[in-house]
């Protein structure tokens, strides 16, 4: 009994030294910044700069049933409180490819399975039509293909929200790390 004890109290010393050691690697929110005390700590007070400039961008239509679901997603993360009256950004997204492989054959060459790869071009500018960065995403997503019709109709349909959901999440990552980039001065903006 007591060494399940001890053996217990090693495992929560080495969690604790674990946790200490993780607190300490500099790791920094990327859409909010600690306001500087003029110290060496920080105050409790948050900059959301990075979240007013996100709130300041207009994501202009896509084209396309997986194009409005991306853009759907777009407007959630990036404008959550609703589009701006006078954008200083204006985010274009363009679906690239949409490719269709079947996988898992049946013994009759059937498919079971397939899967689709999306890529999307997207590129930010300002008021003045001058381009801040561009890149690209891609997000892969697969159903099974069922004996019922409207089940596999179904799973598709729930593939490609699921897709969308992956590359309206970059895209708004994407943004994040450029005005964080401009925000903070640290890293590039051409890394984006």
């Amino acid at each position: 009994m007591t060494g399940i004890k001890i053996s217990a109290l090693k495992l929560l010393t080495l969690m604790m030294i674990a946790g200490c050691g993780l607190s300490a690697c500099g790791f920094q929110p990327l859409y909010v910044q600690r306001e500087r005390t003029g110290g060496w700590y920080f105050n409790s007070k948050f900059d959301t700069t990075i979240m007013d400039e996100m709130k300041q961008v207009k994501v202009e239509p896509i084209a396309d049933r997986f194009g409005q679901l991306i853009r759907n997603q777009l407007l959630d993360s990036l404008t959550p409180t609703g589009a701006p009256k006078k954008p200083k950004y204006r985010l274009y997204v363009k679906l690239a490819s949409k490719r269709i492989s079947q996988q898992a054959l049946r013994e009759d060459i059937t498919a079971t399975r397939e899967m689709i790869t999306y890529k999307v071009n997207y590129y930010m500018v300002d008021r003045d039509n001058k381009q801040l960065f561009k890149s690209d995403s891609i997000a892969y997503a697969s159903y099974d293909i069922l004996k019922n019709p409207y089940s596999t109709t179904i799973a598709q349909q729930k593939a490609e929200k699921n897709a969308a959901r992956i590359i309206a999440d970059d895209i708004a990552l994407r943004v994040g790390a450029y005005f964080h980039a401009v925000t903070t001065k640290q890293g590039s903006t051409s890394d984006i």
